[in-house]
């Protein structure tokens, strides 16, 4: 199976896919963070804040509203255009963060001694956002390799498309199985090329960099960013207005019933998340040692892999060993703890880190033993940010495609199962309702969550 020219062709697609767009988002994510952070940009924080929210639309949905408006947008330009627009905030988040907390000093020098505000870019601030710029384009990369609701409704056949149509095409699934190994292999090597990428910064302290003028270049940035915010944004938006407007041919019935799966097995999955992550978020916070580092890197084994493969992986245990568990919402639900367990690893060992370790200290010497301290001192502190975890948890979950769709049980369909699934056939008028409430539903737990964190906050 490896030798076969598909593998080939298969990897020579998807690497050729996640280059093009590593590299748009590499230049359009540098581009935008120094805009946003070091320029005179008009109205530069409010589109600061714009460029972040395309993370919050799956690439199914955007690539749903781009096919919808134009059909014949497929293979990879449409693939291209759609994972780049939605994956860009990946490299403009890191490197804005290393442009606010970088020496100014250096360029500023820089500039002084006759370089225009160009070469001082070009041969100074490059130098100190290249680590966040690697790593963000690594990420990019990973997510590129690992998607598959935007090059499936783009007919691109990348891996993850591969695998899914061996996986149906056939009873026996080791081809499949083989693929995405191969996927595995890569991803893996993105996720160790990422950490090493990782760099440190010299920090600033609290001293404000100046602001460097566009001058003539102000027009164009501003178009620019305009542009590429009504791309990423506008075009979604407007895309799923248009279809809700043409009317839909599903019942209410069968979308209160979608809905309602999304958010059951979305929560289900959230609250075995959590429970897993609890002991080890409390160990990565209160303990050190080689065995605590090891559990904890264990339990970032899901973020190197696709969810296709793990979905594949649970269909080869629970046909294989547990039987009685395959298409189930137990597995399902598993599927989601092992995709998302770093989310909630890392929000509870951030939360249990800030919660004073003296206060156990004084309960432990009032009599207290250490499951009942941890249950009535050090989790209450916690709360907040478990609670954030989970509902982060609940997001990722609610919006998974490819291991729910080979994971649900039998007649069971989420919001993004349903979307992808009239996507297929071009009913986007019938697609619109499903994408809307998905948004609705990733939507409504972060507002509340917001508003219980700023209460707790006062």
């Amino acid at each position: 199976m490896l030798v076969r020219p598909r593998t080939l062709d298969l990897a020579v697609r998807s690497l050729t896919l996640a280059v093009a767009v590593t590299a748009a988002c590499v230049l359009l994510g540098v581009l935008g963070a120094w805009l946003v952070v070091r320029s005179d940009l008009p109205g530069r924080r409010a589109v600061g804040v714009l460029l972040v929210l395309p993370l919050a639309v799956p690439s199914y949905v955007a690539g749903f509203t781009w096919l919808g408006l134009a059909p014949r947008m497929t293979g990879f330009v449409g693939a291209f255009l759609v994972l780049t627009l939605v994956s860009f905030p990946y490299v403009l988040l890191p490197v804005a963060a290393t442009l606010r907390a970088a020496d100014p000093a250096v360029e500023e020098v820089a500039r002084a001694l006759g370089r225009t505000s160009g070469q001082a870019f070009l041969s100074v601030t490059l130098r100190q956002i290249r680590p966040a710029a690697t790593a963000g384009g690594l990420l990019v990369a990973l997510y590129v390799l690992s998607d598959f609701g935007a090059v499936s409704l783009m007919r691109f056949e990348a891996f993850t498309l591969g695998i899914y149509t061996s996986y149906r095409a056939t009873f026996d699934r080791t081809p499949a199985a083989i693929l995405g190994c191969v996927l595995v292999v890569l991803a893996i090597a993105l996720t160790v090329g990422e950490r090493r990428a990782r760099g440190t910064v010299a920090t600033r302290g609290r001293r404000t960099p100046t602001t460097v003028p566009l001058g003539r270049a102000r027009v164009p940035a501003l178009l620019g960013t305009t542009a590429l915010l009504g791309l990423s944004l506008g075009v979604p938006v407007f895309g799923l207005g248009w279809w809700l407007a043409a009317g839909s041919s599903s019942g209410d019935g069968d979308l209160l019933m979608t809905t309602w799966h999304t958010v059951a097995v979305a929560g289900l999955g959230a609250l075995l998340t959590i429970v897993l992550a609890l002991p080890v978020g409390v160990l990565a916070a209160r303990y050190r040692g080689p065995l605590v580092r090891g559990v904890e890197l264990a339990s970032f084994a899901g973020h190197a892999l696709p969810g296709i493969t793990v979905g594949l992986a649970l269909v080869f245990f629970g046909v294989r060993l547990v039987p009685g568990l395959y298409q189930t919402t137990a597995m399902l639900a598993f599927a989601y703890a092992v995709l998302f367990l770093p989310l909630a690893v890392g929000a509870v060992r951030t939360a249990v880190a800030h919660a004073p370790p003296v206060l156990e200290d004084v309960a432990r010497s009032l009599g207290r033993g250490r499951a009942a301290t941890q249950f009535l001192v050090t989790m209450p502190l916690a709360a907040p940010g478990i609670l954030a975890g989970a509902a982060l948890v609940f997001l990722t979950s609610a919006k998974e495609l490819p291991a729910t769709l080979m994971l649900r049980p039998t007649g069971v369909d989420t919001l993004a199962t349903e979307l992808w699934t009239k996507t297929e056939v071009a009913a986007y008028a019938a697609a619109a309702p499903y994408a809307a409430v998905l948004l609705v539903v990733a939507a409504i737990p972060a507002v509340l969550l917001d508003r219980f964190l700023r209460g707790g906050e006062r």
